[in-house]
This record gives C-alpha cells, sequence and structure tokens, in this order.
C-alpha cells in the first residue's frame, strides 16, 4: 500500500526567486528545504508530546479548553498537507490523472490509519496484536489527513481556473485568484458552526469497554438535553460521533480524563475521584466526524501559503503575504477565544482553534523559510530535513512506537526486561536520577535525534517511503 522508493524525484518543488534565476539552469526547480524542516519538525513535536507527554503534562493535549504544545501537531500537519498540494498537483496537466492520484494516496492513508491506529497495533508496550472488529477505531490521524487532503486536493483539481503563473504582487491578488476555495471554506465553517451549536444532545448511557478500568462493564448515564453547549458531555461533536460511530469505536481514553474534574492527580494522569461525573468513564473521539469537518479549514489556509509559494516570486512578496495573514490569523483566535466567544479547543477543533494554530504554523514557516531558503542556514536544521524528508517512515516506526514494538518482542525472562527500557531506565533515568529529565532526554535522542541519523542514511542511498 505504501511505496519504499531509490528516487531522488523530489515530492515538492518551489519557483525560484526571479533575483536567482540567472544563476540556475532553465527550468530547473529546488525543493522547498524549509517545507521539509517544518514537515521533519512537526513529526520530532508529535514524538517528543507522545512519549514524553506524560511526565511533561504542559507540553501533552489540554485536558478540554486550551492549547498546549501538543495541540499545535495536527493543525502544523494539516497545514503542510494543504501547502504540499499546489506543488504536487501543478505538476500534473491532467485532471483525470491527478484525480486518480488524489484517491488512491487517499485510500492508501485510511489503510495505515486504521491499521495503526484501528486497535490492531498493541506497539510499544504489548507484546500482541488483533482488535475485536466490535471495538475497531474507525478515526485517527491520517484518517483525518486523508478527509482533508481529499476534499482540499478536489477543490484544488476542480476549482481552480486556467492561471497564469504570474500575477500581481497586491495581498489581495491570490485571494481573489482562488475566490471558490475560500467560498468553499466558507462553507465549511457555516455548516461546522450551525452543527455545532444547534445540534440537539439528548441524555445518554454507557458501559465501560477498556478492560484495564476497574468500572469494566459498568453502566453510567449522563444527563444532558441541551443545545450549543461546549463542555465535554454535551457537545454535538461527542454526540454525532457517538450516533454515526457508534460509542464502541470510539477513542477510550480521551484527554478530558487529566481534568480536574476527573482526577486529583490532574493535570497528570490517575485514578478518578470517588465522586468523578460520569463521562469521566466516557470515550471521546477527538479526530471525530464534525471536528473533522472543521480540520479542512486548516488546510484550505495551508493551500493559500502554497499558491503564494507557486505565484509570487520574490521572498518578500512571499513573506508580506504569509506573515500579515499569520498575524491575523493569531489575533483573531486568540480574541475569539478570551472574551469568551469561542474557546480554545482541540477535542472540538473550534474556530478560534483554527485561526490560533493556523496563524502559528505560518508565523513558524516564515521564521524558518528566511533562516533557511533566504539566509541559506541549512546546515542546523539537517536532522529535521531528513525526518521530514521521510516523515511516513518516522511516523510510523517512531510516533506509532513499531520499532520499540519490534526490539520489546525480545527480551529476557520478563517482557519488561528489554533494550529499549535498559537504555531508559539506566543511561537516562538512572544517570540524571530523575524519571522526568530521563525521559525527556531518552524521547530527544534514543528517538528524535536516532531516527533523524537513519532518515539521514536513507536520504544517503535515495530512499524514501512515499504514500
Amino acid at each position: 500500500m505504501a511505496e519504499i522508493k531509490v528516487d531522488p524525484v523530489d515530492n515538492h518543488t518551489m519557483v525560484i526567486p526571479e533575483t536567482e534565476i540567472s544563476a540556475q539552469k532553465p527550468h530547473r526547480t529546488l525543493r522547498v528545504a524549509s517545507l521539509d524542516i517544518f514537515r521533519g519538525l512537526t513529526v520530532a513535536l508529535m514524538i517528543l508530546v507522545d512519549d514524553a507527554g506524560g511526565e511533561w503534562p504542559m507540553i501533552g493535549h489540554a485536558p478540554w479548553h486550551g492549547c498546549n504544545l501538543a495541540d499545535f501537531v495536527m493543525p502544523f500537519f494539516l497545514f503542510i498537507v494543504g501547502m504540499a498540494i499546489p506543488l504536487a498537483l501543478k505538476r500534473i496537466p491532467s485532471k483525470g490523472k491527478a484525480v486518480k492520484k488524489v484517491v488512491f494516496r487517499t485510500l492508501k492513508l485510511l489503510f495505515w490509519g486504521l491499521l495503526l491506529q484501528g486497535g490492531f497495533s498493541h506497539a510499544p508496550d504489548k507484546l500482541t496484536y488483533g482488535v475485536d472488529m466490535q471495538m475497531i477505531r474507525f478515526c485517527g490521524i491520517l484518517q483525518r489527513i486523508a478527509f482533508a487532503y481529499l476534499v482540499v486536493a478536489l477543490a484544488e483539481i476542480f476549482l481552480k481556473d486556467a492561471q497564469s503563473n504570474d500575477i500581481a504582487a497586491g495581498y489581495c491578488s491570490v485571494f481573489r485568484l482562488y475566490c471558490w476555495h475560500w467560498l468553499l471554506g466558507a462553507c465549511i465553517l457555516i455548516l461546522y458552526l450551525a452543527m455545532l451549536y444547534g445540534t440537539y444532545v439528548p441524555d445518554w448511557q454507557f458501559a465501560v469497554h477498556d478492560k484495564e478500568s476497574a468500572d469494566y462493564g459498568r453502566v453510567f448515564t449522563v444527563d444532558c438535553n441541551v443545545r450549543g453547549k461546549l463542555n465535554p458531555p454535551c457537545n454535538a461533536v461527542g454526540y454525532i460521533d457517538r450516533e454515526i460511530l457508534g460509542i464502541n469505536h470510539m477513542y477510550l481514553k480521551p484527554a478530558w480524563r487529566r481534568a480536574k474534574a476527573c482526577t486529583v492527580n490532574s493535570p497528570y494522569e490517575g485514578p478518578f475521584i470517588n465522586d468523578a461525573p460520569s463521562w469521566c468513564h466516557a470515550p471521546f473521539e477527538p479526530e471525530g466526524i464534525l471536528s473533522s469537518i472543521s480540520a479542512v479549514l486548516s488546510t484550505i489556509i495551508g493551500v493559500h501559503f502554497g499558491h503564494v509559494l507557486v505565484h509570487l516570486k520574490g521572498h518578500s512578496e512571499r513573506l508580506k503575504q504569509w506573515i500579515m495573514m499569520g498575524f491575523a490569523l493569531l489575533i483573531l483566535g486568540i480574541i475569539l477565544h478570551f472574551t469568551n466567544a469561542i474557546p480554545l479547543n482541540k477535542q472540538l477543533y473550534t474556530f478560534s482553534y483554527v485561526c490560533v494554530t493556523s496563524g502559528a504554523a505560518a508565523l513558524v514557516f516564515s521564521a524558518i523559510y528566511i533562516l533557511v531558503d533566504i539566509w541559506g542556514l541549512k546546515y542546523m536544521f539537517v536532522p529535521l530535513k531528513w525526518i521530514g524528508m521521510n516523515a511516513m517512515l518516522v511516523y510510523v516506526m517512531a510516533a506509532e512506537g513499531i520499532f520499540a514494538g519490534f526490539i520489546n518482542g525480545w527480551y529476557y525472562e520478563d517482557p519488561h526486561n528489554t533494550l529499549v527500557y535498559w537504555i531508559e531506565k539506566h543511561i537516562f533515568i538512572g544517570v540524571w536520577n530523575s524519571r522526568r529529565v530521563g525521559i525527556l532526554l531518552y524521547v530527544i535522542f534514543a528517538e528524535i535525534l536516532f531516527w533523524a541519523i537513519i532518515a539521514g542514511i536513507l536520504h544517503r542511498f535515495g530512499i524514501y517511503w512515499k504514500l
């Protein structure tokens, strides 16, 4: 389903600014190093927050409202996917071929998403595999990326008119050229807000299906009978997922379990308090249906940045567009949150969350673009570039723990007596005499840096895992 290619062909290219054309061969294009680095940074952040977030909850997902470091990872991925779409599709002249490529890539993303996050893989902690089809999780990170990619890529194919590669450098020129994309985004936003605030949420019941829970098999009732609430138990996002996906097919351990209302150990995980609300025990799908509809907006914003990269030739023109839009989105999202109009919430993928995370993605990418593609400071970011050029490999092996699970399968006497646990305990935790510091350093050096080196070796031989 995925391809391991020995292929030096660029996955995305950039148009060389006019001031640099004379130094290049005719029609030559260069890979956008800053986009590779930004992708590598995002994969590295995912590994960091997933594997160190338990010990450092301030970088893990916010239990409900709010936005921690981990909450920027998904929008950054969607932004990058959107930005790469114009760069990839502009080289495919036939709409039929473009549609075929988009659909096939979407199916591959869905396959890997179900395999890695549907419950089949129990890596790295459990040496088992397989999933009860009555409990398979339908949604996940790659599934959300697949949906957003499909919608926006098809819009890119069918909604754009025949255009000149060169347009005026005015701030609104790119917006006007792709007005239908923004109309699609407006329709998606209206649909999302109408369903979020207009859907009636009745009372509901659930049984605890987590076999590791002390309350396994117990039935709880949640009182709602409301409309337009954004609290954990009674929001429309969860209700729609329960009705369409089924509560048995949702994520069993949502971030809200670390909320103060649920555990005395908040913001760390811990046992529930005796009078914890019933919803603390419930599953919730953070990559569910309605929130994934809203997530398409992050990809549409990313596509705009890709359009700027394709059509505007000068660094200053590009940066003016990117930075102004980045600050505008960031300020709008902060205002919506702190005026209590629309709170920041990753689980619901609220509009303020779209604005803040997309604005942050815009500014981070702009900073990388300045450092790398303008100032030429590429060498200091080489490990991230290597990860970004083999992002799927690093995501599967490191972020999803497949490689660590494989290593853990070779143990001595006890399943916890493995090379991974030995390195973690004796080289990092033992040396620093601190589990928190040891785990953090283990993730940085034994996971992120290790896979950067592996990706670099593969890059040296031109080997990439492409979807």
